[in-house]
């Protein structure tokens, strides 16, 4: 069965402009889901949720970029490189999910900027100024859960990233190896 799966999808994962043109639609699908939240359902972003943003903005660019690159079949091995580079950016994209979830989860501690607040040795001054200054929306509070699964946005952000780096590396490979006559 899974000689079947992989023979089925080789074809695809091997063709540069469809890897490259699903990662740059998945990403700003995912951009304008986002900005969707947050301008129509008034879901207010946070620091984190901002910094999960824009692995995907980069992923977008690095792809439409990709995309272009492929106007000429020899530059196929480029293609490849930058679906890898797609990869490890998704791959980065996860690890700042992950970090939200487990501060949405308080497993620990944020140390980003705007997402925790230090008393020590403030006066009352600093601290209004300091509650005036901060993001409107709290890291450590999640904004909203999937009613079926009750995973935050950042949950799910990790699913996807780690899904899309997977897609994103294996497809490298298979463009690397179809354009050195490989496969």
């Amino acid at each position: 069965m899974i000689s079947r799966i992989i023979a089925c999808t080789t074809p695809y994962l091997a063709n540069a402009v469809f890897s490259a043109g699903l990662i740059f639609l998945v990403s700003v699908l995912t951009l304008v889901a986002a900005l969707a939240g947050e301008y129509l359902f008034g879901l207010q972003p946070c620091a984190l949720c901002i910094y999960q943003r824009w692995p995907y903005v980069l992923t977008a660019l690095i792809s439409a970029t990709a995309l272009f690159v492929l106007y000429r079949a020899e530059f196929a091995k480029i293609a490849a490189i930058m679906v890898a580079l797609c990869g490890i950016v998704f791959l980065v994209g996860a690890g700042i999910a992950a970090y939200h979830v487990g501060v949405q989860e308080r497993w620990w501690a944020s140390g980003v900027d705007g997402c925790a607040v230090s008393f020590n040795g403030r006066s009352i001054d600093d601290l209004m100024a300091l509650i005036d200054s901060a993001p409107a929306a709290r890291c450590d509070e999640v904004s909203w859960r999937d009613p079926v699964l009750g995973l935050s946005m950042a949950a799910h952000n990790v699913i996807m990233s780690l899904a899309m780096a997977a897609f994103s590396l294996l497809s490298a490979l298979l463009i690397a190896r179809k354009a050195n006559g490989v496969l």
